[in-house]
């Protein structure tokens, strides 16, 4: 009988040590911890932003407002998805809890949650979401203390005055006006089951981040208060069959950047908006002169501007009236997925000659603004001047899939169902957003490397340790030579071509336009230049698509103008460097033109004659012309009317020439001297034959001799009675 007693005060004694020692833990670990009111309201001390001179900048859009103002379905829809018992259990849902220690025992992890409104509040304004048992025990005091001391109707009030929504938005009331443009009385039930199915994750429920994904979370919303009795069927169907909003309300001053901020800071720091990591500090590239630039430009349509640094790619400015958009980049494209990959594959060069003519491409007519010229031009030509039909011919040649690898380097994604030949104009279903455009331009600033802009530089928590520090690891794409030969190419878009109203800078700028049609107009305009040390790009456009009046050679270029000269206000980039592996050549303009070869210059040749060009080493031509040290011309046509011989010689500057006469062993020079259109030679004799021959000299430089058909020389025929009369 002692042995059994014995045997059951033993494990009493050691559970109520466990017990005992659990209590002590419990209270040391909680001792100091204290619910504060002030930090139940809106605050932002757990994220503090600061530009890139270190000055502190407002950090969040946080607005309040009563749940008395807001229609019962808004608090419905969060506790329908968050917390189905809010209304019965005191802070703790004992239930929920044991189902997801269930879960976690069957998955060996502790993936699932069981936190109810009021743990979620306190965790939002007092703890970070990290999970240790510390941070647990401390947030179940907390917890009871704010159920005792508030009613339900002021947690869920609070609660929803706290919450994070994604691109710095914080509150139902900051939340309604964001993403719908409206004051939050007046949220519909989808819109509130929307913004509740952001709570679990803003960044990857966002609607403009991943709409399918948004609708799919929304509707499961939806669902669960039709399930708890919150709808109806009716309204459940008229919930579903709402759209979700495209694009975000305008923007205010200063929120697309701060926006960018948030976005990229949940991505580094996926908690940090609900004070995770303690009270932090955002360190950013933003230049507030430069933003403030971007935000006083005006146009008849929405408008996106942005500003990178090249070489330590942060985003140093950034202003849309209509948020980050994917749009139709037009002819933006071309330099990044037709004529970079064509010069990097040796496929041309800038001089490279390319027929522009109406081309019937299995079905696919591409034509020109203008419409086909029918003309041979060069690749430089047909890139400075957005010519649309050699753009075509040469992704023809690279293939859609070999030049597309290219984008995806350059984190711009074409799926495959947008391959097609009409990509080489930008013809595609979704397009790419101006930042995404920027960072591949700023890849041919960059000797070919690309990196992905950032608006952070580094994070800190409140004590100075250095949390996060952006390091870009840099993607090579082209080679210096291919990224230096289609700069030049977009220096000569500056000069002459459709980005000429860039041309007065005082110095180097590379640009290229872009225009998107519509049915009946065009829908997106773009203008896209760097120098050596920033890309600036510049999109017009309307966020539902319809038309706008401006090209990209028009309102863009005058405003990406407007941003450069405010950038390089006291101070000029340097040229972008030459790369070791590319020289200038001079070649042979009359060959260019009358055959379409490029073939080097004759050294003898005169300067007028040549035009320089730039090429690749590992690719320049060998060929090299002897039009002047071995001068050659095409057969003169030789003719006799009235007794005289005429010789019509074919045109070739510079050249001088020998015209001889053969007649019965005497050779007899007839001319010499410069080029004249016909040479006639009357001193013949009837009855006779002769043969003429003419041989090209260049600077006593005798050339190939041409041998003309004999010709014979017949009696003159009788004058009519009344030739005087004709």
């Amino acid at each position: 009988m002692k042995k059994v007693i014995l045997g059951i005060f033993i494990p009493l004694g050691v559970l109520s040590a466990l017990v005992l020692g659990m209590l002590f833990y419990y209270f040391g670990v909680t001792a100091g911890v204290r619910l504060d009111s002030e930090r139940l309201r809106l605050s932002t001390d757990c994220v503090r932003v600061y530009d890139g001179n270190g000055e502190q900048i407002e950090a969040a859009r946080r607005r309040s407002v009563s749940l008395d103002e807001l229609p019962e379905h808004v608090p419905q829809a969060f506790v329908a998805v968050e917390d189905k018992r809010f209304y019965t259990h005191h802070g703790l849902d004992y239930r929920r809890i044991g189902g997801a220690l269930l879960k976690n025992l069957k998955s060996f992890s502790f993936r699932e949650g069981a936190s109810t409104i009021s743990q979620q509040l306190i965790k939002n304004t007092h703890l970070s979401s990290e999970k240790t048992v510390n941070r647990k025990l401390k947030e179940l005091k907390l917890t009871r203390a704010l159920e005792k001391r508030y009613s339900k109707e002021e947690i869920i009030e609070l609660y929803l005055n706290s919450i994070y929504f994604g691109h710095d938005v914080f509150g139902i009331a900051a939340a309604a006006d964001f993403y719908f443009g409206k004051e939050a009385e007046t949220l519909t039930p989808a819109e509130s089951a929307m913004l509740a199915a952001l709570v679990r994750s803003p960044n990857r429920y966002s609607p403009f981040r991943n709409a399918e994904a948004c609708l799919s979370r929304r509707n499961f919303v939806l669902g669960l208060m039709a399930a708890q009795g919150y709808l109806d069927e009716e309204a459940l169907s008229v919930a579903k069959s709402t759209p979700l909003p495209d694009l975000p309300s305008e923007a205010k001053s200063g929120d697309s950047y701060l926006s960018l901020v948030f976005d990229e800071l949940l991505d580094v720091f996926p908690g940090a908006d609900a004070g995770d990591y303690g009270s932090i500090r955002v360190y950013t590239f933003l230049d507030r002169t430069l933003q403030d630039k971007l935000e006083s430009l005006k146009a008849d349509s929405d408008i996106c501007a942005i500003i990178r640094d090249n070489m330590g790619n942060g985003i140093k400015a950034f202003s849309s009236t209509c948020g980050v958009p994917k749009r139709l980049p037009a002819s933006t494209l071309k330099p990044l997925l037709v004529y970079g990959p064509a010069i990097e594959e040796d496929i041309i060069c800038p001089a490279t000659p390319i027929l522009d003519e109406k081309t019937d491409f299995s079905g696919y007519c591409p034509d020109d603004a203008g419409g086909a010229s029918g003309k041979y031009m060069s690749a430089r030509y047909a890139l400075s001047h957005s010519v649309n039909i050699p753009a075509v011919k040469l992704l023809n040649t690279l293939g859609c899939e070999r030049a597309a690898g290219y984008l995806d380097k350059m984190g711009l994604h074409v799926d495959r169902e947008d391959y097609s030949l009409a990509l080489a104009l930008g013809g595609m279903r979704e397009g790419f957003t101006l930042p995404a455009l920027a960072d591949g331009y700023a890849v041919l600033a960059k000797q070919g490397e690309y990196a992905p802009s950032r608006t952070i530089s580094r994070i800190e928590n409140s004590k100075g340790r250095v949390l996060y520090e952006y390091r870009p690891r840099e993607t090579p794409v082209f080679s210096e030579e291919t990224s230096y030969l289609i700069s030049d190419m977009l220096k000569t878009a500056v000069k002459e071509g459709t980005a000429k109203k860039l041309k007065n800078l005082p110095y180097d700028v590379c640009a290229k336009t872009g225009t998107a049609e519509g049915k009946t107009g065009n829908t997106d305009a773009y203008t896209i230049a760097y120098t050596s040390e920033d890309t600036v790009g510049v999109w017009l456009g309307n966020r539902d698509n319809t038309e706008i009046s401006a090209t990209g050679g028009g309102m863009p270029a005058s405003l990406a103008l407007e941003i450069l000269k405010t950038v390089y206000r006291g101070h000029t980039p340097a040229p972008i460097p030459r790369a070791d592996g590319v020289e200038e050549l001079s070649i042979d303009m009359q060959e260019y033109e009358t055959n379409h070869r490029i073939l080097l210059s004759d050294p003898n040749s005169p300067f007028l004659e040549d035009r320089k060009e730039l090429f690749k080493k590992s690719a320049a031509p060998l060929e090299m012309s002897t039009r002047y040290s071995a001068p050659r011309i095409c057969a003169p046509t030789i003719s006799v009317k009235n007794g005289t011989v005429n010789i019509v010689l074919c045109q070739t500057e510079y050249y001088d020439y020998v015209v001889k006469r053969q007649n019965r062993g005497v050779e007899t020079v007839i001319y010499r001297g410069k080029y004249q259109k016909c040479i006639s030679d009357s001193s013949v004799k009837e009855g006779e034959s002769y043969r003429y021959s003419v041989t090209p000299i260049y600077k006593n430089i005798e050339g190939e001799t041409v041998y003309l058909p004999l010709v014979h020389i017949d009696k003159k025929a009788a004058l009519p009675d009344d030739w005087w009369e004709n």
